[in-house]
């Protein structure tokens, strides 16, 4: 929530822990930290969630059970440390929420709304450990994971008329079960994805001095400049002339 740590998990070097990461660590693993710039005068903060062993199962059996992923041979689970670090998606950062407001409650149902909200914390963790794995890794699953080729198309041909026939004949489905199944594994849709991969590479150019926000309309993949503007200041907050400028004060 608050200041800088670093973490030290057994198998893996240490790492910064920063506000908006969330880190998955075992039952009974061994975990230490250090908070390099802790002070009185600036603490700090963070969230810990411990989840019982059996609601996890249950989650994850229930999930394998009627929403299997899109590949049988990696069924749903909390995945081990190499995908333990995790950059918070707004999904999670709004599931890690509503569990906080929940535990302050005092409604008479706090128990039974804490447990929906824990599930649902489950599956916003492993949808973003899938986004990890499959989005930021794909090279890696290029020809054991159809969403990998999926994600490839997309990144190598940002700027073109990226159709939904396309990728999902990639991913051998159809346009529906495409659609379906790639939401229940990564937590957003097709169509969401480009968008956000269209913005980091939109945020991207707007470092270069020279390149004006007409110009990196174009090249982010966007062919109207208003909706690009309008779409930027809605996941940014400021437009991306504003972005530009604070990147050069």
């Amino acid at each position: 929530l608050r200041g800088k740590k670093v973490m030290h998990l057994p198998d893996r070097p240490a790492f910064d822990y920063l506000p908006g990461e969330t880190v998955v660590v075992g039952e009974d693993e061994l975990m230490e930290i250090d908070f390099p710039e802790a002070c009185l005068c600036q603490p700090t903060q963070c969230l810990a969630v411990a989840i019982a062993p059996d609601s996890i199962r249950q989650t994850v059996d229930l999930l394998n059970e009627r929403y299997p992923r899109a590949e049988t041979h990696t069924p749903w689970a909390l995945a081990g440390p190499e995908y333990a670090h995790l950059t918070n998606t707004p999904e999670l950062t709004g599931t890690l929420e509503r569990l906080v407001a929940v535990s302050r409650t005092t409604d008479v149902a706090k128990d039974v709304l804490a447990g929906f909200t824990l599930q649902e914390l489950l599956v916003r963790l492993m949808q973003t450990q899938a986004r990890e794995l499959i989005f930021n890794d794909y090279a890696r699953h290029l020809t054991t994971h159809r969403f990998a080729a999926v994600v490839h198309h997309i990144k190598e041909h940002l700027t073109d008329n990226l159709s939904v026939e396309k990728l999902s004949a990639l991913a051998c489905m159809s346009k529906a079960t495409f659609f379906r199944v790639f939401k229940r594994e990564f937590g957003l849709t097709p169509v969401e994805y480009i968008v956000r991969e269209r913005l980091a590479e939109a945020k991207r150019l707007l470092r270069q001095p020279l390149a004006s926000v007409a110009e990196v309309c174009l090249r982010a993949g966007f062919n109207n400049l208003s909706y690009f503007q309008a779409l930027f200041k809605k996941h940014e907050g400021i437009t991306p002339g504003a972005y530009k400028k604070q990147l050069i004060a």
